[in-house]
């Protein structure tokens, strides 16, 4: 036969000659006493799905965060409602990078600016970016919003989904000053997630994930709606309209009205 296979455990050989040369080398192979151990491989191997995660993760650093299919069409169908119909779209703390592609699937006319600080959120954002090959999303950026200026000079919009609330207080006060020093009259500045609303009961599981929050980082937790539309406000936003969303998730969408120092 031209093509033979021939296994020695998990190792398979194609060919004639590689068949009988495998087999006398399989046989030349010390033999390893009982008892021996290799910690190493025992590490790995022995972790099961962390192990071929960890490989996976090696050959591709794309992130998975399973809430982005929970929530991703709900917040396209407000979108459509909000942003411009050309420009360029900033979103801030892009995180795995699957929010941005699945937008730029449904704003072709638009351009997508993603950005996050974290060096593997950013890998994974450039590998779905890559994956999904969409032509209106650009690379991402290194962007800390706490810390400005920012290094991109204007947007004609700017989406933050799922950071208010796991991220310290100043890191929304940069996010609100830093949108009003590029974004100009009329354009929008979306915020997605959970809030506590003055005269809103707040939900049993928006109670629970805030003490989750607070447990992991104290200067994490559930913000205030009220606190934020008052920074908002102060640097030259509307009052913001508020949607409801599965979950008890908020849609917060803002309008710049004026251009403030």
């Amino acid at each position: 036969m031209a093509h033979l296979f021939a296994t020695r455990r998990h190792v398979v050989h194609f060919d004639n000659g590689q068949v009988e040369r495998s087999a006398r080398l399989a046989r030349e192979v010390p033999r390893i006493p009982m008892g021996v151990q290799f910690p190493i491989a025992t590490t790995l191997f022995g972790r099961g799905y962390e192990f071929w995660e960890l490989l996976r993760q090696m050959n591709d650093p794309r992130r998975y965060a399973p809430a982005t299919l929970r929530n991703r069409d709900f917040i396209v169908g407000v979108l459509r409602d909000v942003l411009p119909t050309k420009g360029v779209i900033l979103e801030t703390a892009s995180g795995s990078g699957e929010h941005v592609v699945h937008f730029a699937r449904n704003f072709p006319s638009l351009v997508f600016q993603p950005s996050d600080r974290e060096p593997d959120a950013l890998q994974s954002i450039a590998a779905w970016v890559k994956a999904s090959r969409v032509t209106n999303a650009r690379a991402p950026m290194v962007l800390e919003v706490s810390q400005s200026p920012w290094p991109i000079a204007s947007a004609d919009g700017i989406i933050c989904i799922n950071m208010v609330h796991i991220s310290p207080w100043e890191t929304t006060l940069g996010l609100v000053r830093g949108a009003a020093a590029i974004l100009p009259p009329t354009a929008p500045l979306y915020l997605y997630g959970p809030y506590k609303r003055e005269g809103f009961a707040t939900a049993s599981s928006n109670q629970a994930f805030d003490r989750s929050l607070r447990d992991r980082n104290s200067t994490w937790g559930l913000r205030d709606l009220e606190a934020v539309v008052a920074v908002a406000q102060s640097v030259g936003f509307s009052v913001p309209t508020i949607i409801e969303m599965p979950a008890n998730n908020l849609s917060v969408i803002f309008r710049r009205i004026a251009w403030k120092s």
